[in-house]
């Protein structure tokens, strides 16, 4: 007795209507009783030769119906878990291909050359990097070239590549590439300068450092150049925060005062700023001090306040004083700042989350204290990745 699939669980695998998990199915595939799996309409041919083996992708055989199924289910499926429903699911968010920005590619020499690239999913193993279709171009254009510097470098020893585009061109990071001595040195540096880095920093297990920055390196958000600390923060797609942005200016119109918690560079702060007075608050050191002397600056009326929101959340009397809050914790959530939001009485609510599954957690306290969960956007930067992220909007 055939067997169709139904969705894309959250791990990857496609689900039938029995319960089964399928490796690599799709809505529309059907597991026959002898266990084939026959392609339905919604299977697509992976566009890239390291598919499946790179663990920079578990989706390039869905096509763009079932991807943005995936994207929605995961965040419904999430809310659901808790007892929750949205009044209104807007319309799904996927990143075009070849627009991340940011990303950290593994590299080490290997026999008389070297590999670069995403590791092997569940594995140490790296995936040798000779095409990409999630990169940008531009950060693409830096594999060979990396390549070349590490086959050519003394050490065996892992090294980590973090790549970013930044006003200035590519932000990149080494971390594991030691450079002792005159000699090494100026061999970044003419590596740098050969590829017309905006930056080039090192870490050497003391923290990052740059050896090659010609120009002060920022990010324009919400048309405010923001100083970009080595290893800092970006949302991975410009497209991705021009749609998180959107929804945050969208579900918090009118508010005069609004507080923006765990606010990184202040990607939102000074999105809602030209509307708002904002207070954004961020743990990060080099994070806050960037935000704070951007805002200075522009003159925008952005307060940014240095506080650890795990360790002291904002209690219930600070944040009475403002007309709503925007929050975009990490990964795991922010239960004690939802504990104290939950007891206070902010209007409007907008969370923003990279994990629906601690969003759902969070949003449940939230909708017991009195909160309606308004509006739900799912979000998928990650293109053909099984990472999910999302708008939604409180309202008490």
């Amino acid at each position: 007795m055939s067997d169709p699939v139904l969705r894309i669980a959250a791990k990857g695998d496609g689900v039938t209507a029995t319960g089964r998990h399928v490796p690599f199915g799709v809505p529309g595939d059907t597991v026959e009783s002898d266990g084939r799996l026959t392609p339905g309409p919604h299977r697509a041919t992976p566009p890239c030769r390291h598919f499946p083996e790179c663990g920079g992708c578990q989706l390039q055989h869905a096509d763009e119906p079932a991807l943005a199924q995936f994207v929605t289910q995961r965040v419904l499926f999430a809310a659901e878990s808790q007892g929750l429903s949205a009044r209104e699911v807007l319309p799904v968010h996927l990143s075009p291909p070849r627009t991340r920005r940011r990303a950290t590619l593994h590299g080490q020499r290997s026999g008389k050359g070297a590999v670069l690239g995403f590791r092997a999913e569940g594995s140490h193993h790296i995936v040798d990097m000779r095409e990409c279709h999630v990169l940008l171009p531009a950060l693409f254009a830096l594999v060979a070239p990396l390549r070349a510097l590490i086959a050519g470098w003394g050490s065996r020893a892992p090294v980590d590549v973090s790549l970013a585009l930044t006003d200035q061109g590519v932000d990149c990071g080494l971390c594991g590439l030691a450079a002792e001595g005159l000699g090494p040195t100026e061999a970044l540096l003419d590596f740098a300068r050969a590829e017309g880095l905006a930056r080039l920093s090192l870490d050497d297990g003391f923290g990052a450092r740059a050896l090659w920055e010609p120009q002060p390196v920022t990010v324009t958000i919400g048309n405010v150049p923001v100083a970009l600390p080595p290893g800092g923060f970006l949302q991975a797609t410009a497209d991705g925060e021009s749609m998180l942005s959107s929804d945050a200016r969208t579900s918090l119109t009118g508010a005069r005062t609004i507080a923006d918690l765990f606010a990184g560079l202040g990607t939102f702060a000074f999105a809602l700023s030209p509307r708002a007075k904002v207070l954004a608050v961020e743990a990060a050191r080099e994070a806050h001090l960037a935000c704070k002397a951007a805002a200075a600056a522009s003159r925008r009326p952005v307060h940014a306040l240095h506080r650890d929101l795990f360790r002291a959340p904002l209690q219930p009397a600070e944040l009475d004083r403002f007309e709503a809050v925007l929050l975009d914790p990490p990964r795991a959530g922010a239960r004690d700042q939802v504990a104290a939001l939950a007891a206070g009485t902010v209007p409007r609510i907008a969370y923003i989350s990279c994990n629906p599954a601690s969003w759902a957690r969070d949003a449940k306290v939230l909708v017991d204290a009195g909160y309606r969960l308004e509006t739900v956007r799912p979000v998928g930067q990650f293109r053909w990745s099984t990472h999910v992220e999302l708008t939604s909007l409180f309202v008490r």
